[in-house]
């Protein structure tokens, strides 16, 4: 049953992320009052000790003062018991090369793969020893209002580029505050184009200058603008 604010079945964009009760490597809460006003990143792992895993959140960590900036709460979850997270993190700091300083978010224990079946991250074509299948790699993007912004979701054998995923929350945020949009290969500092919804007396109110740029139907919608002109 979804609680208030949330919808049943699959979890959409725009929509209410699951507020579910968690037990951490830091204690046990909900999602909600874990993210409190802050942007929020769900990341799953299949297990722990496990190489790709490892690799993943060594970067996490590496990343952990990008989030910070970004007012963004990151948290992991894996599928065994928090006692294995805990041990686990020696091998995690290692790798990260900070193995000197205190682990920067919490790993959730989810060993009866509640939440992962819950929140849809079970990868039927992987599947560990026992012929269960693997929780994928899946990353949900949570914002203030607890809605889901974005998901991606990567087999069990891929790892993910969090470099990538700290591109889209900078996208995401900008977004939010400008009427622009962030084209391929983006990344912060690059130019932005204008949202097509934007008129062109929109467009001098909003901008300093915009650059349209000529395209062979004569289409006047590919345009761009500078970050230092917002």
């Amino acid at each position: 049953m979804a609680a208030p604010g949330e919808q049943e079945g699959n979890i959409i964009l725009g929509s209410i992320f699951p507020n579910c009760p968690v037990s951490t490597t830091i204690g046990d809460f909900s999602l909600h009052q874990f993210f409190g006003d802050s942007w929020g990143i769900l990341f799953s792992h299949p297990a722990d000790f496990t190489p790709v895993c490892t690799t993943e959140l060594a970067r996490v960590i590496q990343l952990a003062g990008e989030f910070a900036k970004r007012n963004c709460k990151v948290i992991a979850l894996s599928c065994n018991i928090k006692k294995t997270h805990l041990l686990w993190q020696k091998d995690i700091q290692a790798v990260a090369k900070f193995d000197n300083l205190e682990f920067p978010f919490p790993i959730i224990e989810d060993n009866n793969r509640e939440l992962a079946i819950r929140l849809q991250m079970l990868d039927p074509s992987e599947k560990d020893s026992l012929g269960l299948a693997l929780p994928a790699r899946a990353v949900f993007f949570i914002d203030p209002e607890k809605k889901m912004r974005a998901s991606v979701l990567y087999p069990a054998t891929t790892g993910r580029n969090f470099d990538e995923i700290l591109r889209m929350l900078d996208s995401m945020q900008l977004c939010d505050k400008y009427r622009v949009a962030t084209p391929e290969g983006w990344k912060k500092g690059d130019d932005v184009m204008v949202q097509p919804n934007v008129t062109d007396e929109e467009s001098k109110k909003l901008f300093s200058q915009v650059i349209v740029l000529s395209v062979p139907s004569g289409k006047e919608y590919m345009k761009k603008t500078s970050l230092k002109d917002i």
